[in-house]
């Protein structure tokens, strides 16, 4: 008599697993926060010059009764040089003199130019190909593959072309016949 039963609906069994998953999650995410309530007043603060560095314990400061907080000694964050030119580097060109005409105004560079167009048009490049391949394939169930989007896009183009085309031709006939 298995054809008397009902089939289960996957969908709304996997609903019924989301929400268990959302309420186990639910559950995780106030201990947590009862947790962090529960925490010791002085943060602990560990050094981010060097990796995985000792952490230390840091008391409330006071302000004393100017608004100021006093300096401290001993524990002062260490800091790091950041070598700026790999930033430059890559975002603009450097400033030397044959970059500069006698007058001080940046010269035309018109190869940065064709390299700036060329990067424009081109696009992003795609971090999974096998992906796309599959996807102009048409591969996946219910999507169309992009070669029929892509002559979809190119007829609706032609069409309003010669659309727009027949449209000046008949405006200029009209104003050279009626002149």
């Amino acid at each position: 008599m298995d054809w008397l039963k009902k089939k289960s609906d996957p969908v709304s069994e996997r609903a019924q697993a989301l929400s268990s998953e959302i309420e186990a999650l639910e559950a995780q995410i106030k201990q947590l926060d009862d947790q962090l309530h529960r925490a010791p007043a002085n943060p602990r603060l560990r050094s981010t010059a060097v990796p995985h560095g000792a952490t230390i314990n840091h008391p409330h400061t006071e302000t004393d009764s100017a608004g100021h907080a006093p300096t401290a000694t001993h524990g002062e964050p260490v800091f790091e040089e950041i070598s700026q030119e790999r930033i430059t580097a890559r975002n603009e060109m450097p400033n030397s003199q044959e970059y500069f005409n006698e007058f001080g105004v940046r010269k035309y560079d018109f190869p940065a130019l064709i390299q700036r167009l060329r990067v424009f048009f081109t696009g992003p490049s795609t971090s999974n190909p096998k992906l796309v391949n599959y996807l102009a394939a048409g591969g996946v169930h219910g999507l169309r593959p992009l070669r029929k989007e892509k002559r979809v896009a190119r007829n609706r183009f032609i069409l309003f072309s010669v659309l727009l085309f027949v449209v000046l031709f008949g405006t200029l006939w009209w104003y050279f016949r009626n002149r």
